[in-house]
């Protein structure tokens, strides 16, 4: 077959009607590329020796375990059907894909099969961990530094001197022009009591001379609560008469921000006329991830770029983690204390934010700054090396090892780290791929081995357990030999070793139990479908009847023991539902909020723990129960019926998913089907 057959043949192949046999023919090629990469070894025989050899290797060899092509996990000892899929189960030799009979977490690969599987690897390190976490916020006010220009008297307002939100105040400056009577009459009180005093301060009777000192000090004092400065009580004194219009001046700096005062407009006392905020300090209030909060911590230092000022960084600390998560993003709000003395940083500005950690020593968070310190809660700027009150609010500083910093600003922890690449995640567990060379031969032995990881910092994670210094973790290529391991039925990353026992009767062998394993409900679990029913038929007592022997059944479980087998959260769980279930009353409407409350209970603990009981269970949902906060419910049969509606709206609702296993019945040994 030379070059130019094959041109041609490809040439005519390509025409559209015979392009379905184009696509067969590459897939051909391509089949039999991939069915050499995980050759084991190359010990070929060729010629007539082969041949022969091959001709009556299938009867030669004894099966080993019968398999599923689609589930290779399944290992039964006889012929029959998947129990998970019902397809033919197919033989496994002897031998046939055992790349080292002494191990089954492991694949060998020589060198050629190691290169096509294009396998990567880097070495366990033992060394210091740095982190960095980037978020992105908004720029806000400092609510410590908004005031208010408000009416200290009520009046009416002639002039406005700033009539416009935007506009830069400084102390001192005039703002308003405002006529009022009654500062009007606190003038004439006070020009009277000079009057007063200076009639009587020479006579003789000391009583109504000191009354009259009194009297002009109260008058005086009255007008500077009324918001009148001391240079203004001392023009009315040196005039002697009364003003009608007084100007109210700025007692702070800012920028007004805010402005509900008109011109010809009436106040009364505490009306707000002007909102004036400081922007030399802003807050930025960012949204940190829940995997991401363990690395933050108050008092850090934060370093924020904003799109207006690129190249240019300001500098800020965390002064606030909310201590709730926001159910709806995931996310946990930071508040961050930004000086802004150029106010180049804008109320509303999205920013960008990167916040450098170091973990210490003894997992706490290494800053050379905060090591050792004291800090006060309320202000992160105030950090002292010794313990004393806070030079803003006078409240007692903390030390800084209260809030997760490391003691001493000199040691950093070193602890073992593996590329993020590495560890193949899924569920609870994390397997990796440890390469072992044989040196005289060659060859890659590829080990699957489970690790316990940390928390991921940056390009890796930390590995709590699991491995040794100086290991070698695939990084690129596990998933081809996690693939090639699944393929022959070996322990994988789906399939944990130990996990699958021959010895077991099928529906064990397919499924298994744990301790983990919600199926001690099962017994419990009719009676709670019979209340369903008799709910979604709005018979109460009916209802009321069975939710009565769910709860006996419960009772049966915590009497018997049963719990000891199951973890602590599973326990605390089940505990719940017989709170919740409490005194039963026969109405409906009560009968519902108790449905409501166990059956969410039930939906989470189906989807924390295995449910795998020949009693399938629907979990459905109806957005409109239970006034329309929206609830859940259980029921057996894929077709809706509310519980929480009954009659008036039955069919309200959808399932959201489906527990537990259709058994397959196989069929006996030399059974025969007559048609």
């Amino acid at each position: 077959m030379n070059r130019e057959f094959i041109k041609n043949t490809f040439q005519k192949l390509k025409t559209p009607q015979n392009r379905p046999w184009l696509f067969l023919v590459i897939g051909l090629i391509v089949g039999s590329l991939v069915s050499g990469i995980f050759s084991a070894k190359t010990g070929m025989n060729s010629g007539s020796h082969a041949d022969h050899k091959g001709s009556h290797s299938s009867q030669e060899k004894k099966i080993k375990h019968w398999t599923c092509s689609m589930h290779p996990q399944i290992k039964l000892p006889k012929k029959g059907l998947c129990p998970i899929c019902a397809m033919d189960l197919i033989p496994l030799y002897e031998g046939a894909g055992d790349q080292d009979e002494g191990s089954e977490v492991s694949l060998i690969l020589n060198k050629t099969g190691r290169t096509l599987a294009e396998i990567e690897t880097a070495e366990v390190k033992y060394q210091s961990v740095d982190n960095e976490i980037r978020l992105v916020g908004r720029v806000g006010y400092d609510e410590t530094k908004l005031s208010y220009i408000s009416a200290w008297v009520p009046g009416r307002i002639d002039r406005l001197f700033v009539d416009f939100t935007g506009t830069k105040v400084r102390k001192g400056d005039h703002l308003i022009k405002l006529y009022s009577p009654d500062l009007i009459s606190a003038q004439e009180e006070y020009i009277q009591a000079i009057k007063n005093w200076e009639d009587t301060k020479a006579s003789e009777l000391t009583v109504m001379s000191q009354t009259a000192k009194t009297t002009l000090r109260s008058s005086k004092e009255k007008l500077r609560l009324f918001g009148i400065t001391d240079k203004q009580i001392e023009e009315i004194k040196e005039k002697g008469e009364t003003q009608e219009h007084l100007t109210i001046f700025s007692p702070g700096f800012g920028t007004v921000i805010h402005k509900t005062g008109f011109e010809g407009m009436y106040v009364k006392t505490g009306d707000k006329i002007y909102t004036i905020a400081d922007l030399s300090k802003v807050w930025l209030f960012l949204d940190a991830y829940e995997s991401d909060i363990q690395w933050l911590h108050y008092g850090q230092n934060v370093v924020v770029e904003a799109e207006g000022y690129p190249g240019e960084v300001f500098h800020g600390k965390i002064a606030f983690i909310d201590p709730f998560v926001d159910s709806k993003t995931r996310t946990i709000k930071l508040r961050v204390n930004v000086d802004n003395k150029g106010e180049k940083l804008k109320p509303g500005m999205f920013v960008r934010t990167m916040i450098k950690v170091t973990l210490g020593e003894g997992g706490k968070i290494y800053e050379e700054e905060l090591a050792g310190k004291w800090i006060c809660p309320m202000h992160p700027d105030i950090i002292k090396d010794h313990e004393g009150p806070c030079d803003i609010c006078e409240m007692s500083l903390i030390p800084t090892k209260e809030f997760g910093f490391a003691e001493t600003p000199t040691i950093e922890r070193k602890v073992f780290v593996i590329p993020k690449s590495a560890p193949l995640v899924t569920g609870k567990r994390a397997v990796v791929y440890v390469e072992n060379i044989n040196d005289e031969t060659g060859v890659h032995r590829y080990e699957g081995r489970e690790v316990v990881l940390g928390p991921q910092a940056g390009d890796n994670y930390i590995v709590l357990s699991g491995l040794k210094e100086g290991e070698k973790v695939v990084t690129k290529g596990n998933f081809k030999i996690d693939s090639a391991l699944q393929i022959q039925a070996k322990p994988s990353m789906m399939n944990p070793a130990g996990f699958y026992s021959e010895k077991d009767n099928v529906v064990a062998q397919t499924l298994g139990t744990t301790s983990e394993n919600s199926g001690i409900l099962a017994e419990a679990l009719p009676f709670y479908l019979e209340a369903f029913k008799a709910l979604a038929h709005d018979e109460p007592h009916t209802a009321a009847s069975s939710l009565e022997k769910f709860k006996d059944k419960i009772d049966e479980i915590i009497k018997k023991n049963r719990l000891e087998s199951v973890s602590k959260g599973l326990a605390s769980d089940i505990k719940e539902i017989r709170t919740q279930l409490g005194s039963i009353k026969h109405n409906l409407e009560s009968l519902r909020e108790t449905f409501g409350s166990v059956s969410l209970t039930l939906k989470n603990i189906l989807e924390q723990y295995e449910y795998k009981e020949d009693l399938k269970v629907f979990v459905a949902f109806c957005p409109m129960a239970l006034d329309g906060k929206g609830a859940h419910w259980l029921q057996d049969t894929k077709e809706i019926a509310n519980p929480y509606f009954g009659s008036s709206m039955l069919g309200c609702g959808d399932i959201q998913k489906e527990y537990g296993r259709k058994v397959i019945k196989m069929e006996p040994k030399g059974s025969q089907h007559n048609h």
